[in-house]
This record gives C-alpha cells, structure tokens and sequence, in this order.
C-alpha cells in the first residue's frame, strides 16, 4: 500500500497554481508549504485514521536531488482515486482549464475492466495524470 509520491518540479509555484484547482475537484487542498533548502508543497484530504485527521500523499519539491537525476520529475503515470464520474469530468476540465494538454477525454475503458471510468491529461512537466472512478454509474 502506498503512503504518498513525491514529484520534483521545475517552478513550484507554476505547479501550484496548476494543481491545486485539479486536485479540489477530487477533495484535496494544499495542506504544506515549506521551504526546507528547496520548495514542498504538499495536497492533502480528510481521513479520520490519521492523527491530524489528513493524509498529505501527493507531494512537490523543486530544485534537483541531492540523489542526482533530472531537475524535474517526467514522463511518469500518475492517477487519483475520485468518488464518483463527475469528479473525474470535473478533474479533466479543471486539468484543461489549467493548461494541461488532453491525452484521453472522461470516459470507459472497459478493456480496463467494465465500469473503468478514467480521463487522462499532461502535465506542465510532461507527466500523464489521471483521475479514475471504478464504480458502476
């Protein structure tokens, strides 16, 4: 099981601005913003099995890794849960809206499986993001 993913940007306040009307649409907000020797940002959601009552498990941190590699995190997949098939509409506008690039309007992909309902965007960065919702409509 996942706990949270960490992304490295270019311009952490361009992804802000990219992310965080995305992600309100699926129930997130920004939930950190520090400076650590480098830029986080961090989304969150309610969840009562958290102390805090909040999973922060989409993070961004700009500047490149003590660890080596790219400036930015590219090229990557990734998808969040949302409630229901509105939402995931919701996302992809919202996703558009903030310049992402469509890369698969809402629908079915049921050779997923058959109730797959997903849309999927590019990134400022270059990264396929998605938003899926597996329940029946």
């Amino acid at each position: 099981m996942l706990d949270h993913m960490t992304f490295r940007v270019r311009d952490i306040a361009k992804t802000k601005a990219f992310y965080e009307p995305i992600l309100r649409t699926l129930g997130y907000r920004v939930a950190y913003e520090a400076v650590h020797g480098f830029n986080v940002l961090g989304f969150g959601y309610p969840d009562p099995s958290q102390a805090d009552g909040e999973r922060i498990d989409t993070w961004f941190v700009d500047g490149e890794s003590p660890y080596g590699g790219s400036e930015a995190t590219t090229g990557c997949h990734l998808c969040w849960s949302a409630k229901d098939r509105q939402s995931v509409d919701a996302f992809y506008a919202a996703a558009l809206e903030a310049g992402g690039r469509d890369n698969g309007a809402p629908g079915l992909r049921p050779h997923y499986h058959p109730h797959y309902y997903g849309a999927f965007v590019i990134d400022p960065e270059g990264n396929n993001i998605e938003a899926v919702c597996h329940l029946p409509a």
